[in-house]
């Protein structure tokens, strides 16, 4: 098999991986799972099953995670923010709403000024896909009907290629729409050979199958057999 055949092979094969294995985690893909972000900064860490114990000061939510977001931090660093904020969030829907509103505030008003942010579409669409996992299980929910996919596709059609945005977007839609998870989910992979961070979070979806060990089944023929 010719070498572009097996890349292929594996983007595709790793895609159904990434589609099956993450589906099965438990709990809600967006909060369940962190994410690796090498020595970028976030919020403090938070233990889903006992927020109440960590002892950050909820009032702080909404300036600390945009001084971080404005901070120009990778993707994978602002999902993972924003996977930490909106646990904390959960405790206070009043917060939960000023954080949410001042992300679309930002993302609109760099409409407005005429120069669209891939960054804020991205950070108030993702916080809104992230919302509807968590804080939609009781209670009132401020991402209800909320398009936070289409916001995440803007931010990718404003910033062109990135395939850490590419992954955020192929977790957002593991139930669907399958084409759009699978055209994800195929960028991110392609991305991952020159992002070892990316990859080494994708490897995390293939039930402890690394990478390296994908390419090297894929390299001894089994993909091509």
């Amino acid at each position: 098999m010719r070498p572009g055949e097996i890349a292929r092979r594996i983007i595709a094969v790793a895609a159904v991986l990434l589609s099956i294995a993450a589906a099965a985690q438990a709990g809600p893909p967006l909060i369940c799972h962190p994410f690796e972000i090498g020595p970028a900064k976030s919020l403090p860490m938070v233990n889903w099953n006992n927020v109440s114990a960590s002892g950050y000061d909820l009032k702080n939510l909404t300036r600390d995670t945009l001084a971080i977001l404005d901070s120009n931090a990778p993707v994978l660093a602002r999902m993972e923010t924003l996977r930490r904020a909106t646990i904390y969030a959960r405790q206070d829907p009043q917060v939960a709403q000023n954080l949410l509103a001042r992300l679309r505030d930002r993302a609109a008003k760099s409409d407005a000024a005429g120069r669209p942010d891939a960054l804020a579409w991205f950070d108030a669409g993702y916080l809104v896909e992230t919302y509807k996992q968590w804080l939609g299980r009781g209670g009132p929910n401020p991402a209800t009907g909320l398009d936070g996919y289409g916001w995440v596709k803007k931010a990718l059609g404003l910033r062109g290629p990135d395939a850490e945005m590419e992954f955020a977007a192929a977790l957002i839609t593991l139930s669907g729409p399958e084409r759009d998870h699978r055209e994800h989910a195929r960028l991110a992979m392609a991305g991952a050979k020159n992002d070892p961070l990316l990859a080494s979070n994708l490897a995390s979806h293939f039930r402890n199958q690394t990478l390296a060990e994908l390419l090297a089944n894929s390299s001894e023929g089994e993909l091509g057999k």
